[in-house]
């Protein structure tokens, strides 16, 4: 499929929970939205932002999501602007998924030259004010948590690194949030993030392990709201548009990360809007 043998880049969670019909979404709204007047960018949140920016720019992009009609329309926006693309199914709570999605990547397309890990789940943000404390929280929803969190980039890691050290050279990339930074309660409306201190744990271990062969490992905070139609029609957004972060310059960030001269990697990033203290 990848005819020309273009370099590969791989984006884990390629659509947004806070796309037009995602599930955050429609919880926040009650409904899907029209994107119709959207720029294309701004669609699919991080993971369609990065999956444009590295098609543009000359990458075969494999667009990963547990439903393959998720990514659809963003597989038609790649196209339509040039660029080639595959959708492949993985669901992160599985690993025999992970595995055979990464199979049919390798018989397909090659060997990864970058991989983006952009997974998001909502698990917590449905549990009423009263539900706050770890008490309350259901021994199914941290495991999901889990999964994606921690589980999953371990998993994904074993899939791709092996051949990134043999060739020498790679990025493994992994888009994280504030929450990551340090623990802290769960608030209302907020997602269970407290594995989210995990992944940038990972992030570090590999980066000591692998950056010695040539594999460039980062981890990304994203600290803040990030444009999509889901969270442009919030009221805090609507209230202040200034804290909205545009997902087209984040992608910009991981490219730039991705093409680093090796005399001088960067393996923590942390992007805020001006408008914010910076997380800590």
């Amino acid at each position: 499929m990848n005819s020309t043998r273009k370099q590969v880049a791989v984006v884990i969670g390629a659509t947004s929970k806070w796309q037009a019909d995602g599930r955050n979404t429609k919880l926040a709204h009650g409904k899907v939205l029209d994107d119709s007047d959207l720029p294309v960018g701004v669609r699919w949140g991080v993971g369609g932002a990065v999956a444009q920016k590295f098609a543009k720019e000359g990458f075969f992009v494999v667009l990963t999501t547990r439903s393959a009609s998720n990514a659809a329309a963003l597989e038609s926006a790649i196209q339509e602007q040039g660029g080639d693309c595959m959708i492949v199914e993985l669901d992160l709570a599985s690993k025999e998924s992970i595995s055979e999605a990464f199979a049919t990547i390798r018989s397909e397309v090659g060997d990864p030259n970058v991989l983006v890990y952009n997974a998001g789940y909502l698990e917590g943000r449905d549990l009423p004010p009263e539900k706050e404390l770890l008490e309350h929280i259901p021994v199914e929803m941290f495991e999901t948590a889990q999964h994606i969190a921690s589980r999953g980039p371990f998993l994904v890691a074993k899939e791709v690194l092996p051949a990134m050290r043999e060739r020498g050279e790679g990025s493994f990339l992994i888009s994280n949030n504030s929450a990551s930074l340090r623990g802290r309660k769960r608030m209302t409306g907020q997602s269970l993030y407290y594995p989210r201190v995990m992944m940038r744990t990972l992030a570090q271990v590999l980066t000591e392990e692998y950056s010695e062969y040539g594999v460039h490992v980062a981890n990304v905070v994203i600290d803040g709201l990030i444009d999509s139609p889901g969270t442009r029609a919030l009221p805090r957004a609507l209230l202040r548009p200034e804290i909205v972060m545009n997902p087209v310059k984040i992608a910009e960030a991981f490219y730039y990360l991705h093409t680093q001269d090796q005399s001088c990697w960067t393996h923590e990033l942390q992007l805020t809007p001006f408008s914010t203290n910076p997380s800590y």
